[in-house]
């Protein structure tokens, strides 16, 4: 038991993670605008299923932008 004492204070002290909630919403929204695309493409609208698949790049580099923005705020190490 005596053995197992130092690690079991390790994994109390252990910082505890800050987590972004509005990095989830990104991602869904990510998933949706590219879902939205590939049905467009498919239905034939290409000029809309295109719209959509650049919308999609500048939200997943929203959600990649806030990440990283929530990683320097809170001091972590990339």
């Amino acid at each position: 038991m005596s053995t197992s004492e130092p690690h079991m204070e390790n994994f109390l002290n252990q910082k505890k993670r800050i987590k972004n909630p509005l990095v989830p919403v990104g991602a869904l929204m990510t998933a949706g605008v590219l879902t939205a695309g590939l049905v467009s493409f498919r239905q034939g609208n290409s000029r809309l299923g295109q719209l959509l698949m650049r919308t999609r790049v500048v939200v997943q580099g929203a959600t990649v932008a806030l990440m990283v923005g929530t990683a320097y705020y809170y001091g972590e190490k990339m």
